[in-house]
């Protein structure tokens, strides 16, 4: 398993304390959800999960009206790690928001990092969605059934890719599914990528057996027949896409992500209430509710301090299933 070392986690830390600094000053005279200046910091690659998420988000917000001139932006890192020091530095800074989920909290955990998201102020929870396992349109698998067969018979010579760090959701995934599988979880050679975005190449190169990644990230590749769908993580099977559950397959586990936004320390009351309340306006947009359907992403709506329990919630998760796994 190929992991960062702390020297390289050292480097991308020193990156977030000499860089120009973020602050950007606003108006008096903002009203409703308008935030001029808003910004959305990325913690990964582009073309990943969050990627998608943030700049669907800032897309959806102003071609609804609600604000304009929204900046995405990407400071990969670590799994996240380096976008969520920065966040925690730029603190009462109520123009910034990063796009997290599931994946940073698991590599806050793994890298033990000094900075964590109980350090942020949580804003919403946006979405849910499944996990998928693809492979390259020229794999020897066709189905799920038999990457399993050759996977049970030396797990050591199928590499896995996922686009994020241990302990996040494209690492738990096929770590939940070995297990189901018979298949020890350290005999798996899991292969982390910062995002969707950088694991696709691999995928598509033949780099790695097969991929783990959010239904959303892979849609238009999928559709182009450049990759192959042999099953989805989740509980029952996503419309439009022919592809079994796991279960289907034999195997007695299901998987789904969640994907959220979190914004600087020290916020004011009336900052934080106005981030929430642009996010709560762009949840019941018409546009929000089109991307949603157009990405395969489920509605998992939830705000401020109810978000925030969520979170500890999922980091006490995360820590339990990576000592059930022996990880």
């Amino acid at each position: 398993m190929r992991l960062r070392t702390p020297l390289a986690l050292f480097g991308a830390a020193l990156l977030v304390f000499v860089g120009p600094p973020l602050l950007s000053t606003g108006s008096d005279s903002d009203t409703g959800t308008q935030i001029p200046g808003l910004r959305f910091m990325v913690p990964n690659t582009p073309g990943g999960g969050y990627d998608i998420t943030a700049r669907t988000a800032a897309k959806n917000a102003e071609d609804a009206g609600l604000t304009h001139g929204i900046e995405v932006f990407n400071l990969p890192g670590a799994g996240g790690t380096v976008g969520v020091t920065r966040l925690v530095a730029e603190h009462g800074n109520g123009k910034l928001a990063m796009s997290m989920g599931l994946g940073v909290v698991g590599a806050v955990r793994t890298n033990k990092s000094p900075r964590t998201l109980a350090d942020t102020t949580p804003i919403a929870r946006l979405t849910e969605e499944q996990d998928i396992v693809v492979v390259a349109k020229d794999s020897p698998y066709r189905t799920i059934d038999q990457l399993l067969t050759a996977w049970k018979k030396d797990p050591g010579k199928i590499p896995v890719g996922g686009g994020s760090s241990p302990g996040g959701p494209d690492h738990l995934a096929p770590m939940l599914m070995a297990k189901a599988a018979g298949i020890a979880p350290k005999q798996v050679n899991y292969i982390p990528f910062d995002g969707g975005g950088e694991l696709l190449a691999s995928i598509l190169g033949n780099k790695v057996g097969f991929g783990v990644s959010g239904v959303g990230e892979y849609l238009d590749q999928i559709e182009a027949g450049e990759l192959r769908l042999l099953a989805v993580t989740g509980p029952k099977r996503v419309p439009g896409l022919d592809a079994p559950t796991l279960r289907e397959a034999g195997l007695d586990t299901d998987f789904t992500n969640w994907r959220g936004i979190v914004a600087p320390p020290g916020l004011s009351a009336a900052e934080r209430d106005k981030l929430v309340g642009l996010v709560s306006e762009l949840h019941d947009s018409k546009q929000w509710r089109e991307s949603m359907e157009k990405n395969g992403w489920d509605d998992a709506f939830l705000t401020g301090d109810d978000f925030g329990e969520f979170l500890d919630g999922q980091d006490r998760r995360v820590a339990t299933v990576l000592e059930e796994l022996g990880l």
